[in-house]
């Protein structure tokens, strides 16, 4: 199941439904089935106290990915600053749902085994969240 949470933010305009499907299918490129997925989406503040509290780092981030995946099944709380999602898209000169989805699926990637701490597999990140996209662009999010 794949729910969606909102704390201090007013949660963003997503199809949940379609969105869902397209987490799934890109789970299931990477062999993986979806357990428990939760996206909490906050703003800039609850981010930097969870980045403290339990990763002990002092900066602001896109997003925290909690890991709770069993072999193939993954599952994870997965927090959004929608702040640092907007910041990013104006810096960046996208639009803000597809920093948005960008961000989502970024997470569902690294539940399914993918890092992005070295230059290299930074790359392979981008590659597989831009696959993600393209892939299921058709889809009405």
């Amino acid at each position: 199941m794949v729910s969606y949470h909102c704390e201090n933010v007013k949660i963003p305009k997503i199809n949940r439904r379609a969105t869902t499907v397209w987490i799934k299918a890109t789970a299931a490129e990477y062999g993986k089935k979806t357990g428990e997925i939760a996206y909490i989406f906050c703003n800039d503040d609850k981010i930097l106290e969870v980045n403290r509290q339990y990763l002990q780092h002092d900066y602001f981030t896109d997003i925290i990915t909690f890991d709770y995946s069993e072999k193939e099944m993954i599952s994870g709380d997965i927090f959004i600053s929608l702040d640092t999602v907007k910041s990013n898209s104006e810096q960046f000169n996208t639009l803000y749902d597809n920093e948005l989805r960008r961000v989502m699926i970024h997470g569902i990637l690294h539940l399914c085994g993918l890092k992005d701490k070295l230059p290299q597999d930074e790359k392979m990140m981008r590659e597989a969240e831009n696959r993600a996209i393209l892939q299921h662009k058709n889809i009405d999010y």
